[in-house]
C-alpha cells in the first residue's frame, strides 16, 4: 500500500517549510518586541483536568496511559497555558505576556475535507484585574500590528462580546431551558431559529426586540450606542450591558477604528462558557474562514482556581496565513488577491423545486435576475455585479462553507445535514416541508416490540444527522441505515422497523400504506452565507436585509 499520512495529516516539504518559518519569523518578532516571552505545553493534556477550565468537545484523540489516566491531545493552546499558569505561576508574576507556536489537532469530518492538525502562531495575556484596564486594546493592537508586518491584504480585525446578550437573557430569561436554548442558537449562528425561539416565549416588547436585533447587529462602533439603548428599553442595568467596556475599547483603538480596521458584529459569540466579555476575529478578503481569532476569558483561569486574573490573548493559524499571503510551497497553489470591488457577489442557487421561488425573491430584493428566466444548461450566470451559482440544494452549504459561493439559499434541512461552520440569516418561508417519522399500517407496535429486545430501533433514511438529532432528543438508541432513494421499502421488505423522510403532502407514504407515527422537524428555504464573507462583505448583510423586507411584505 502507498506510504501515505492519515486523512486530515501531511508532510511539510522543504520549499514551503521555508515559507512557514518566514511567516513565523516575523510574528515572532511582533510579539517579542512587545515582551511576550515562549512557553512550550505538553502535546498531551489530562483529559480530566484540562476539562476543569472550560468544556471541551468529546474528541477522537485520546488514550489511556499506563497509569490508566485519560489523556487527550491538545485542541488548542489556550486551555493548556491557563492550566499552566495556575499551577506553576504566583500572582507576583503579574503581568504575563507569553506567546506560542505549536501544532494542534482537532476532529473533522472526512467528509468536509478539512485538515486535523494545524499550527497556532498566538499569545496570552494575564494581569490583576483591576477593572479599568482593558488588556484586549494592548492584545488587540498587537495582532493589528502582526496583520500589518505580514502584508496581509485588506485586512481588519472584527469585533463582539458575549456580555450584551448574556446580561440581557439575566433579566429576561423566561427559564434556563429558554436561555439555553437562545444561547446555542447564537454559538451556532442559527439566527432564523433563535428568532423563532424568541416570538414563542412569553417576553416584553422591549427584551424580544433587543433578542432579535442584538445578534445581527453589525457596523461601526455606532452600533455600541444602538446596543446600549436596546438593553435599556429592556430594563438591564448600565453597568451589566458591557456598552461601556466596549465605548472604552473603541477609545482607545481610535486609530485602528478610523482607518475602516476595526468594525463590529455581535453574531461572533463563540463559546459562552469560555470567553466573558470582548471577543474577536481577524478577517482579510479572499479567505473564507478567520486567520485570527482571541478574546476575554477570564472564566478558565477561575476555573482553575485563579480568580480575578484579566485574561485575553489571540492565535493565528499558520496555514491560514500561507493561503491568504500566497506561499503554500510545494502544493503549487497561489493566493491571487482580488478586491471586493473588483468581484461580483457570488451566490449559490439551488436548482429543482426551490429554483422558481429562490429566484423571485433575489428579485424582489432588488437583485438582477433576467438571465435566470432561461437558464438551460448553464451553471454560472453572472448578471451585473452578481454571479450565481447553480447548484443542488443539498451542495449549496458546502459551495459556501468551502468559498464557492459567499451566500446561498436552500432548505433547513440541507443546512443542518451538511452541518459546515454557517450564518443562518433569513427565513423564506417558501419550499415548505416536513420530516416524519413512518411505519408500515401492518406493523404497527412492530418498533416498539423490537426496541424492547434489541434496546435500539433500526431506521432507514436519506439524512443520517437529522435522523440521529431526532432520536438523541427522544432518548432512544437508534441503528441508522443510510440509504439514497426508495426510503419506503426499508420498513416494507423488514430491512428497518421504520424510516425518517422529508414529505410535503404525505401521498406517496399512504400509496405505499406508511402511516405517520411523529415529526422530526419542519422546514423552509432559508438565505445563509459564510461567516468570513458576511462579517467583510456589507453586500451580503445589505442582501440580507432586503430578503428579510421582501419576504415580509408577502
Amino acid at each position: 500500500m502507498p506510504a501515505v499520512t492519515p486523512r486530515g495529516f501531511r508532510d511539510i516539504l522543504p520549499t514551503e517549510a521555508l515559507a512557514r518559518e518566514r511567516i513565523t519569523g516575523i510574528v515572532r518578532e511582533c510579539f517579542s518586541k512587545h515582551g511576550y516571552l515562549p512557553v512550550e505545553t505538553p502535546i498531551l493534556e489530562d483529559r480530566r483536568l484540562l476539562s476543569v477550565g472550560s468544556r471541551i468537545e468529546d474528541s477522537p484523540f485520546q488514550l489511556f496511559d499506563a497509569d490508566g489516566s485519560l489523556l487527550m491531545v491538545r485542541p488548542d493552546l489556550t486551555l493548556p497555558i491557563a492550566r499552566m499558569v495556575s499551577s506553576r505561576m504566583a500572582a507576583d508574576d503579574l503581568p504575563l505576556r507569553l506567546r506560542y507556536s505549536a501544532p494542534v489537532v482537532r476532529e473533522e469530518s472526512s467528509l468536509k475535507g478539512q485538515p486535523r492538525q494545524f499550527t497556532q502562531l498566538g499569545i496570552e495575556y494575564y494581569g490583576n484585574d483591576d477593572g479599568d484596564a482593558l488588556p484586549e486594546v494592548e492584545v488587540v493592537s498587537l495582532l493589528a500590528e502582526t496583520l500589518e508586518a505580514l502584508d496581509v491584504p485588506a485586512w481588519r480585525i472584527v469585533c463582539g462580546s458575549v456580555s450584551p446578550l448574556k446580561a440581557l437573557l439575566a433579566h429576561c430569561s423566561p427559564s434556563k431551558e429558554f436561555k439555553e436554548g437562545v444561547l446555542s442558537y447564537a454559538h451556532e449562528s442559527d439566527l432564523v431559529s433563535l428568532d423563532d425561539l424568541v416570538d414563542s416565549a412569553d417576553l416584553s416588547e422591549p427584551a424580544r426586540l433587543a433578542l432579535h436585533q442584538v445578534p445581527r447587529m453589525s457596523g461601526g462602533s455606532e452600533v455600541i450606542a444602538r446596543i446600549d439603548s436596546l438593553l435599556q428599553d429592556a430594563g438591564v442595568p448600565e453597568e451589566e450591558r458591557g456598552t461601556q467596556e466596549l465605548e472604552r475599547f473603541v477609545s482607545a483603538l481610535s486609530e485602528l477604528d478610523a482607518a475602516g480596521r476595526l468594525s463590529f458584529d455581535f453574531s461572533i459569540v463563540n463559546s459562552f462558557d469560555y470567553y466573558t466579555g470582548i471577543i474577536f476575529k481577524g478577517y482579510a478578503e479572499g479567505i473564507t474562514a478567520s486567520i485570527a481569532s482571541g478574546g476575554r476569558y477570564d472564566a478558565v483561569l477561575a476555573n482553575f482556581g485563579r480568580p480575578n486574573v484579566a485574561s485575553c490573548g489571540f492565535a493565528l493559524s499558520l496555514e491560514r496565513l500561507q493561503e491568504i499571503l500566497g506561499e503554500q510551497g510545494e502544493s503549487g497553489v497561489v493566493s491571487s488577491h482580488v478586491s471586493l470591488a473588483e468581484r461580483p457577489l457570488r451566490i449559490a442557487v439551488p436548482k429543482g423545486s426551490l429554483f422558481p421561488d429562490a429566484v423571485r425573491v433575489l428579485g424582489e430584493a432588488g437583485l438582477p435576475t433576467d438571465k435566470l428566466q432561461d437558464l438551460g444548461r448553464k451553471l454560472i450566470v453572472r448578471d451585473g455585479d452578481v454571479e450565481y451559482v447553480i447548484v443542488r440544494a443539498q451542495d449549496a452549504p458546502a459551495f459556501v462553507a468551502h468559498g464557492g459561493a459567499d451566500c446561498g439559499i436552500c432548505g433547513y434541512d440541507s443546512i443542518f445535514e451538511a452541518n459546515h461552520d454557517l450564518i443562518q440569516l433569513v427565513d423564506l418561508r417558501f419550499g415548505g416541508c416536513r420530516f416524519v417519522v413512518a411505519e408500515p399500517r401492518s406493523k404497527a407496535g412492530a418498533a416498539e416490540d423490537a426496541y424492547r429486545w434489541r434496546g435500539s430501533v433500526r431506521v432507514a433514511t436519506k439524512y443520517p444527522r437529522i435522523t440521529q438529532s431526532y432520536y438523541d432528543r427522544i432518548g432512544q438508541q437508534v441503528d441508522i441505515v443510510q440509504l439514497h432513494g426508495n426510503i419506503e421499502l426499508g420498513p416494507i421488505v423488514g430491512m428497518t422497523d421504520r424510516l425518517v423522510d422529508i414529505t410535503a403532502t404525505g401521498t406517496t407514504l399512504r400509496e405505499n400504506d406508511l402511516v405517520i407515527v411523529d415529526e422530526v422537524m419542519q422546514c423552509t428555504a432559508r438565505f445563509f452565507a459564510g461567516p468570513a464573507a458576511y462579517r467583510y462583505d456589507g453586500r451580503i448583510r445589505s442582501l440580507a436585509a432586503r430578503l428579510a423586507q421582501a419576504v415580509a411584505k408577502d
